[in-house]
């Protein structure tokens, strides 16, 4: 059943990113503006160095812009002081990237409850709402395993069911196949999608995979550091 919440906007205006190397300012990202609202599925593409990573690493807050600005539902979270961004990145993006980056020492339902508990939310509720995303990527059967007893396929699909424990409205991929045997990619790419329909999140995937990306509904291409459709 499609989870019924409020609209989201994600809103990026003018966005720009340079990095200074010595006397050398590096242009990474220039002027870029798009909006993307609930529902929709967005793959960002293009070659290696054209600032994929950098601007999902702006949309979520783990960077700031050089100029411009981006915005979910109004709310420039980088204006927020620091314990209140904090705050906001756990309980509203959730992060999918190439390496799993599971805690070793922890079981699968441990590292998928860790973003649910960092701001003290009720234990029962978290658990079984971790035990359900874990059940739903195949896992029921693995609660109590640590990541050195999974497979690559496994250790990705707790690292998607950790993202999503929160119900994020923003659902972010750094290359979530990126280190997957095909048919692994394929079935973590189909898991994804079919979560980002339940969940009537936004979805936003940086991918060098052109089968990843033609599932996505938009499609843009980093190239010299500007945006286009494709």
């Amino acid at each position: 059943m499609t989870q019924k919440t409020t609209p989201t906007r994600l809103k990026v205006s003018q966005v720009a990113k340079n990095f200074e190397n010595g006397e050398r300012r590096v242009e990474v990202l220039r002027d870029l503006s798009f909006e993307i609202s609930s529902g929709q599925s967005l793959a960002i593409i293009g070659p290696s160095g054209s600032g994929k990573s950098t601007l999902l690493h702006l949309i979520g807050t783990l960077d700031r812009p050089s100029a411009g600005a981006i915005t979910l539902d109004e709310i420039n979270p980088l204006q927020l002081a620091e314990p209140e961004l904090a705050k906001f990145r756990n309980q509203t993006i959730g992060f999918v990237f190439q390496e799993h980056h599971l805690l070793p020492q922890y079981s699968v339902l441990e590292n998928a409850l860790l973003p649910a508990l960092a701001f003290g939310k009720s234990a029962n509720a978290v658990v079984a709402r971790a035990r359900e995303l874990l059940q739903r990527v195949g896992l029921a059967h693995r609660l109590e395993h640590f990541p050195a007893e999974l497979s690559g396929g496994e250790r990705q699909r707790v690292a998607v069911a950790r993202a999503l424990v929160n119900r994020p409205r923003l659902l972010l991929c750094d290359e979530p196949t990126g280190n997957l045997d095909r048919n692994t990619a394929q079935a973590v790419a189909a898991l994804l999608f079919e979560l980002h329909r339940e969940q009537n999140n936004i979805l936003i995937i940086v991918t060098h995979s052109a089968e990843l990306a033609a599932h996505c509904e938009r499609r843009y291409e980093l190239r010299e550091g500007a945006c286009f459709a494709v």
